[in-house]
């Protein structure tokens, strides 16, 4: 049986195969898993929010934030072994969990805000999305299989989708 290592809201983790990453309920959060293919060293996020910069500079170790734990996560796996060059990025989450109507103004909409500040901040480092799950208004659960890569999301309707 596999080691599993819970990822908490507003948290990240990182570690080597064997094992499995999961994290529950991302609804307007998103989930990041960053996967070295070579190394087989993974990491997964749950972010909460955008930018710490628009709240507080004394927020930028707080992973609740895309835009801090991004380069913290991928700092924490580099030491660990992982190489950019190596690494792809999936993701999940971002949904709109209030009924927003479709022409609401994105500053009420954090779910998008989520997902462009963790793309944006991907690709400021180099990280290729592979694959991705967003928007929608169904909570998720998300699982790093350490082995292989490969990304599991599941739903409370008993869904499940491999990314």
């Amino acid at each position: 049986m596999k080691k599993i290592i819970d990822v908490g809201i507003g948290e990240f983790k990182v570690a080597k195969a064997p094992g499995m990453l999961i994290t529950h309920n991302l609804g307007s959060c998103v989930g990041i898993a960053l996967y070295d293919i070579s190394s087989k060293i993974g990491g997964l996020a749950h972010i909460m929010l955008p930018s710490y910069k628009k709240i507080n500079a004394a927020q930028n170790h707080n992973p609740k934030f895309a835009d801090a734990a991004i380069p913290l996560m991928i700092k924490e796996m580099e030491k660990i072994g992982a190489q950019k060059i190596f690494t792809v990025g999936k993701i999940a989450g971002g949904g709109d969990m209030f009924g927003l109507p479709p022409d609401s103004p994105l500053e009420l909409n954090i779910g998008k805000q989520n997902i462009e500040m963790v793309k944006k901040y991907l690709q400021k480092y180099g990280i290729r999305i592979v694959a991705e799950e967003i928007l929608g208004n169904i909570p998720r659960t998300m699982e790093l299989d350490l082995d292989t890569g490969k990304v599991t999301l599941k739903t409370a309707q008993k869904e499940e989708r491999v990314l």
